[in-house]
């Protein structure tokens, strides 16, 4: 079987749970000998698809892209060029059996000939949530409904995902839509050392406002205040901007929580030596920081919504959304209870143990298998 990756999600994501996904994925189907996966791609800056053996080998370019990037050159116009012209040249040999668009761009749709394509919809934020969105959630109203109205089959990230197209949506047929749950790849590297604080809750991601950051730091604070030497960790997301920063110090605890960059690496250290990890976002289609909280045995708090019940079972602990109080409890609760952090320590790492990259490969698989049969 040939499948033809769309490249739309790496140019758009340096690191991303969209592209981590296709990467985990497709590294493993590239392997086997009856599938072939094309990625029209020479060269990436994502994170995860650039170490990989899905890109197109050229040593030519990849010796001009170095020596251009040496002298501080920009290559990323010349890259994308090069991208455009090595999918438009796939369009045109037409020599695949299935196509996978990695996000709700629609361009291909009149250059596929015809040819089936598998659509996987990872959330429904922008159509539950479109306060969050402004401008943008019009755009992808509307190009993700033409997808899925088009599809050949549509993989859900999850039950709750399925469930919330199906609700959002009512005239796509829910037998196109297979559920297939992500793995979790996350390792505790031993030749990363990173320096940590003693005592610390965790945050990891971006922070836009559906992610209830601010949340959980008034919810924090007086946490905070009571012990010194408590730390509230914000890992990646990108600095703080001036209003964060405002509303951190209007809460007197600008010291103790801080924000941290981190390479990809270390990042299971910031996992394994927290107290806990809160993820207190007012939704998720999934949630990969969930399964990476518990394959590095930390404790995790998150809130009832979207698909942490599906994904955390009773390895999470949880609380209500629109009570500060509430979360405040739970992470003084594990904070005291040294116990209580190695119980769900432990049932993290039991529960984690159903999510595998491969199984998800495979029933990826056969999706595509089942789309190239229509």
């Amino acid at each position: 079987m040939k499948i033809l990756l769309d490249p739309q999600i790496f140019d758009q994501q340096t690191y991303g749970g969209i592209s981590r996904y296709y990467t985990e994925v497709f590294s493993i189907l590239n392997q086997k000998e009856d599938v072939e996966v094309i990625l029209p791609i020479y060269s990436s800056d994502n994170a995860y698809v650039k170490n990989t053996n899905l890109l197109v080998k050229n040593k030519g370019l990849n010796f001009l892209y170095k020596t251009l990037a040496f002298f501080k050159i920009s290559t990323r116009t010349l890259r994308r060029k090069k991208s455009e012209k090595l999918l438009n040249q796939a369009f045109q040999d037409n020599n695949f059996d299935v196509f996978v668009p990695t996000y709700y761009n629609p361009y291909f749709l009149d250059k596929i000939n015809g040819k089936p394509f598998v659509l996987t919809v990872y959330d429904m934020i922008h159509e539950l949530l479109p306060q969050y969105f402004e401008g943008d959630s019009f755009k992808v109203f509307e190009r993700k409904l033409q997808l899925l109205e088009k599809a050949t089959k549509i993989i859900a990230v999850s039950n709750n995902t399925k469930n919330d197209i199906i609700k959002v949506y009512p005239q796509i047929d829910p037998d196109k839509i297979v559920v297939i749950h992500h793995g979790s790849s996350i390792k505790i590297d031993p030749t990363a050392h990173v320096d940590l604080p003693a005592n610390y809750i965790l945050y990891v991601g971006a922070r836009p406002n559906y992610k209830n950051f601010k949340f959980l730091v008034k919810s924090a604070a007086p946490l905070l205040k009571n012990d010194p030497n408590l730390v509230l960790i914000a890992a990646g997301g990108g600095k703080f901007n001036d209003e964060e920063t405002t509303f951190i110090k209007k809460l007197g605890v600008e010291k103790q929580v801080i924000q941290r960059y981190f390479k990809e690496e270390e990042l299971g250290h910031y996992y394994k030596n927290a107290k806990c990890f809160v993820f207190p976002s007012l939704y998720e289609g999934f949630g990969i920081p969930v399964l990476e909280s518990m394959a590095c045995g930390c404790p995790i708090i998150l809130s009832k919504h979207g698909s942490f019940p599906e994904v955390a079972g009773d390895a999470g602990i949880y609380f209500d959304s629109d009570s500060e109080e509430d979360l405040q409890e739970k992470i003084q609760m594990l904070l005291s209870d040294n116990q209580l952090r190695k119980l769900y320590a432990e049932k993290g790492l039991e529960h984690v143990k159903k999510f595998d990259w491969k199984d998800a490969a495979e029933q990826c698989l056969q999706v595509y298998i089942d789309a190239a049969k229509k």
